[in-house]
């Protein structure tokens, strides 16, 4: 795997989203799965106690996203916001169409490196996508054909702006 592969591109708005969320998981939400287990513990027979069950489901959902979060973090390169001139690089928010597409069929999305932050109502796809890299340095304008699974996709970059969380 080459380094950007493994690169996670963030912008300083998506790095500390990501942050909180582990600092919460690491604090409050573990300390309250902890306290849940001990007290269903307490219950008694663990065999047919559905509360201690689930709780323990719960932990080991927190500390997998835990293990998620530490490695996109570890991984991330942050970013400043790009430039608004423009050019189709990761922070920023893409407007496209397919060719023969109507304007009014345009979508949205932004070109982010983690999927883990989706900011409402705004898909994201990863530079290291086939569409982010067919996209990624192309301006505003341009046409691009890329394929996906053996058939080639055409699509015409309408607009590409800033992110702005």
């Amino acid at each position: 795997m080459t380094q950007t592969d493994q690169t996670i591109w963030l912008t300083q708005d998506a790095y500390d989203q990501l942050q909180a969320e582990l600092e919460d998981l690491k604090g409050p939400q573990r300390q309250e799965i902890v306290a849940r287990i001990s007290a269903a513990r307490d219950e008694g027979d663990l065999k047919e106690n559905g509360g201690y069950h689930a709780a323990k489901d719960e932990q080991g959902r927190i500390e997998g996203r835990i293990r998620q979060l530490e490695d996109m973090l570890r991984k991330a390169e942050v970013g400043e916001t790009p430039p608004d001139d423009g050019v189709v690089e990761p922070g920023m928010v893409v407007t496209f169409k397919f060719e023969g597409d109507a304007d009014d069929e345009a979508e949205t999305f932004l070109l982010l490196g983690a999927r883990e932050v989706e900011p409402e109502g705004l898909k994201v796809y990863t530079p290291q996508s086939p569409f982010g890299e067919a996209i990624n340095g192309r301006k505003k304008g341009e046409t691009v054909t890329y394929e996906v699974n053996g058939k080639p996709l055409t699509v015409v970059i309408l607009d590409a702006k800033p992110y702005v969380g």
